[in-house]
């Protein structure tokens, strides 16, 4: 079956940096765009960043510009998300989901299990 499968998440403390990787089996990644989501206790998802198919092409939300970078390397099948200067407040469930585009509306074809990211002193 088609499947996505988020790794790398733990416990960092603030300022610290974490890679969370995203790799496909059932498909490749070739077609598509890839984004990650996150959700922290008690608050609404978040769309984190986004990737274009070819890699050409990324966007982040405010929140998290300048610190994450998200990559992909279509012959490994895998995205990943970079994530330096962790504050607290990126405490939450991290997923990645494939879609067509990296525009809005975004609609999300398949989804991960998601991987805890926990940022604390």
């Amino acid at each position: 079956q088609l499947q996505l499968v988020e790794s790398g998440g733990g416990l960092v403390q603030p300022g610290g940096s974490l890679r969370l990787s995203c790799a496909a089996s059932g498909f490749t990644l070739d077609y598509y765009a890839i984004g990650w989501i996150r959700q922290a206790p008690g608050k609404e998802r978040e769309g984190v960043s986004c990737i274009s198919s070819t890699g050409d092409s990324t966007n982040y939300a405010l929140s998290v510009k300048g610190r994450f970078t998200i990559s992909r390397d279509n012959a490994k099948n895998t995205v990943y998300l970079q994530m330096n200067s962790l504050k607290p407040e990126d405490t939450a469930v991290y997923y990645c989901a494939a879609t067509g585009l990296c525009a809005f509306p975004y609609k999300y074809d398949y989804w991960g299990q998601g991987t805890q990211v926990t940022v604390s002193s």
